[in-house]
């Protein structure tokens, strides 16, 4: 082929709305993790076509452009078993996918021939590709599934879908599961009556009525904002209607282990497994029952409980390791195992794999400040090196603020630093990380009053300037 033929070529096929066009970058991917989550789906046939349109793409990252041309006709097959019109919308994607595979393996011939089966297409529509409901919720759940990074991506699709056709279930589902995923837990001014996430679940359960994850969805969310009556009974209607279904077995696990029925929710998670013995989200939320059950134990103070602890610690250690094994970029588990295996008092293991936490997610771009977190607990309980826990709580709360980690690092600095006043021990320093948190909320008064009171026991370079920044700021 010669190279103006080979330009003309690649302009008509970036041209295209497929998953080679959808700027998904295999640094963002946890590719393992993703080929066993959509393996699972073609095990439950779920979503099939588009399934396999997605596998076929994780096997072209994985530089098996075989596999990825196998599992596409598979979806081509899969759809022309269930419809006769060979040139609907619904197959752009599935096209266009096949037009760039048959272009990375040299067949120009075929390439061609699925950019002119997009393009007949293309002539019996209305709207370009980029504006066809089918475009925007493959699209939509492509970018659901391959990575955190894109949840917002894909909102913005499914609520594109939805504004041109409002009544169809399938946008409403994954619109309402976008808005989970990107808004869980944040009511801001919101209440149970006008909040965005719980309303979109509702039309959700009202569009989807056999779909019992969207009923567990909305216990999740409801539960956050402490309504327990509805929320149970949804739960309780989801598992009646589907016993033997692993997500939603999994997250009525997820809400009474938050509600503090711990036993009832090991049950649950463990069916689960019975049904989905690979799934690292179920395995991690047994290790966090556990891990509950643990604490439990220890805050009764009997020293006596030493025995029972261990074998609860060995559950916990378990489950994460079969979690992290199957998806290997979960950096919680990766962080919370690292954390275990410094309570078993195996150091070196523990740190170890903490440095390659550390390597993962700054890799990823991916939860760098949980690893922090983490790694203070680590420092602070099993090395006893309280400046490096200090050191890290506060890296954890300088990244993220926010999140549950960022505001348990601000409750450790506290203990930590009240600690030290009420021993008169290194004083200085402790209102010097009563500065630092309250510089890092914004409260600008109340960290200058505490780096005055920090100055007064003594100079510190990094008070002074922390001082005058915030004096100027004012």
């Amino acid at each position: 082929m010669s190279m103006d033929h080979d330009r003309v070529l690649r302009t008509k096929l970036d041209q295209l709305e497929c998953h080679f066009t959808w700027a998904l970058r295999k640094d963002d991917i946890d590719l393992n993790s993703l080929n066993e989550k959509l393996k699972l789906y073609v095990e439950k046939k779920e979503e099939l076509t588009h399934t396999y349109n997605a596998l076929a793409y994780v096997k072209f990252l994985q530089g098996f452009l075989e596999e990825a041309l196998s599992n596409l006709m598979t979806s081509l097959k899969l759809y022309k078993e269930c419809h006769d019109e060979e040139f609907h919308k619904s197959l752009i994607v599935t096209y266009g996918n096949l037009a760039w595979i048959n272009y990375h393996m040299k067949n120009y011939t075929e390439c061609e021939s699925y950019l002119q089966k997009v393009l007949k297409i293309n002539e019996n529509i209305s709207s370009e590709s980029s504006s066809v409901p089918e475009v925007l919720g493959e699209k939509g759940w492509t970018f659901r599934r391959f990575s955190y990074k894109y949840h917002e991506k894909s909102k913005e699709c499914f609520k594109k879908a939805l504004d041109l056709e409002p009544e169809v279930g399938k946008w409403n589902a994954g619109y309402a599961i976008a808005l989970y995923r990107t808004e869980y837990g944040e009511y801001g001014e919101s209440t149970i009556e006008n909040s965005p996430v719980i309303k979109q679940l509702r039309r959700a359960i009202e569009t989807n009525p056999d779909d019992d994850i969207f009923k567990i969805y909305l216990a999740l969310q409801l539960g956050i904002n402490k309504s327990y009556e509805e929320a149970e009974r949804w739960v309780e209607r989801a598992l009646e209607s589907s016993p033997d279904h692993p997500g939603v077995l999994t997250y009525a696990g997820k809400f009474f282990g938050k509600k503090g029925n711990v036993d009832r929710s090991v049950a649950l998670l463990r069916k689960a497994l019975e049904l989905s013995p690979n799934s690292a989200l179920t395995h991690h939320q047994l290790a966090l029952c556990y891990k509950k059950k643990k604490i439990q134990l220890l805050q009764e103070g009997n020293h006596v409980r030493g025995p029972e602890v261990q074998p609860i610690r060995d559950q916990i250690i378990y489950h994460l390791e079969i979690a992290t094994k199957h998806a290997t970029g979960f950096i919680t588990a990766l962080s919370e195992l690292a954390l275990h295996y410094g309570e078993q008092h195996d150091i070196s293991r523990a740190e170890e794999m903490f440095q390659m936490t550390f390597e993962t997610a700054k890799e990823k771009d991916d939860k760098l400040h949980v690893v922090h977190f983490y790694y203070a607990e680590f420092q602070l309980y099993s090395k006893r090196d309280e400046v490096l826990a200090i050191k890290h709580y506060m890296e954890c709360l300088k990244m993220n603020p926010g999140s549950y980690e960022g505001k348990k690092s601000v409750y450790k600095l506290k203990m930590i630093a009240e600690k030290r006043i009420n021993k008169n021990t290194q004083v200085g320093k402790a209102y010097g990380i009563l500065g630092f948190i309250h510089k890092e909320k914004g409260e600008k008064t109340q960290a200058i009053e505490c780096y005055e009171k920090a100055l007064s026991y003594g100079e510190n370079d990094e008070y002074l300037t922390n001082l005058s920044a915030l004096r100027l700021s004012i």
